[in-house]
């Protein structure tokens, strides 16, 4: 069994060298693969890249222009090969010693998603007022509009095995991907989980890169994806059909 982390890389050169040691050398329980997607950088992160000695099995891929994280994500999907597929942000706001026990339950085929919460608090955790607030405020409004109860729709850890993913028609190219996975997984007859993380935001000197125009954004994401959107073309005709509600209306 081999898990796939997608790594969407713009303009990260000033920590990339660190992180790529970081997670070159993140030990697994399962074979590892990164995908790591450079999403047109205009620093010298391409040439860190390219010059990095990797031990784990690597796909690197050079976007041609700047889509977007959601593009990038999007593309990372269709290169992966593993059996479990997740997102790793190419920074230390998360703590990836935190994946062995995200993908443990896809591993053991208890679950078939896996969110990582940096809302089920463990009392080393302490979020920025505003942005703890709007992503309280957005994974609400989703779970009031998609049926599938979660604490933090936002994260950035998310797991899905293969034929799940792979079989969602997504759509966003910016930060989108979030509320837009989440909706298109709550129409599955699947078991999602969802375990605590540690999380150190960093600020936007240090290279955060989401502003309010996206939680704006993602606001009309969430009300699109769970409201508008014509259901019957979330999924692709490969996916399983264990995994479609007996009867469900929108097929």
């Amino acid at each position: 069994m081999k898990v796939s982390l997608i790594i969407p890389i713009y303009n990260e050169a000033e920590h990339l060298d660190r992180f790529l040691q970081a997670v070159d050398g993140l030990e697994l329980p399962i074979e590892k693969e990164l995908v790591i997607i450079n999403d047109c950088s205009r620093d010298s992160s391409g040439e860190i890249l390219k010059s990095f000695t990797f031990k784990s099995l690597v796909i690197l891929h050079e976007q041609p222009v700047n889509m977007g994280k959601g593009a990038a994500i999007r593309k990372g999907i269709e290169l992966a090969t593993g059996d479990i597929i997740g997102v790793q942000d190419a920074d230390f706001e998360y703590d990836m010693n935190d994946i062995p026990q995200l993908i443990k339950p896809m591993v053991e085929e208890k679950a078939e998603v896996v969110y990582g919460s940096r809302f089920r608090f463990n009392g080393q955790q302490v979020h920025r007022t505003f942005h703890y607030l709007v992503n309280r405020l957005l994974t609400m409004l989703s779970n009031l509009l998609s049926g599938l109860y979660l604490t933090d729709m936002e994260t950035c850890y998310k797991f899905f095995k293969k034929e799940i993913v792979k079989n969602i028609n997504l759509e966003t190219d910016r930060f989108g991907f979030e509320p837009e996975i989440t909706a298109k997984v709550a129409r599955l007859k699947i078991r999602v989980m969802e375990f605590p993380i540690l999380y150190f935001p960093r600020n936007y000197i240090e290279g955060k890169k989401i502003t309010w125009k996206d939680g704006l954004a993602a606001v009309g994401h969430i009300i699109n994806f769970n409201i508008f959107s014509d259901k019957r073309k979330f999924f692709k005709k490969d996916m399983p059909d264990q995994y479609i509600p007996r009867g469900a209306n929108w097929l």
